[in-house]
């Protein structure tokens, strides 16, 4: 079960990153959340915890990341 998270999570990441026409600012937006999802999904699997609520608290927090960098950026 846990594994299946791993590659569903990635396969996600995986087919999001191939969306060409998108500005700067939403290709941020998008990369920061699958970070994040991604890197929720992996604590919580390390810690044991809920690996639905990690994967959603970490695409949040990447989302936000990213668009603070792109404000930074511009």
């Amino acid at each position: 079960m846990r594994i299946s998270a791993v590659v569903g999570s990635a396969l996600c990441a995986l087919t999001l990153g191939g969306c060409a026409n998108m500005s700067p600012s939403q290709q941020r937006l998008l990369s920061g959340g699958a970070i994040g999802t991604g890197a929720g999904v992996g604590v919580t699997l390390i810690t044991g915890g809920c690996i639905a609520c990690g994967a959603v608290v970490g695409g949040v927090i990447g989302a936000g990341a990213g668009y603070v960098i792109d404000m930074i950026e511009k």
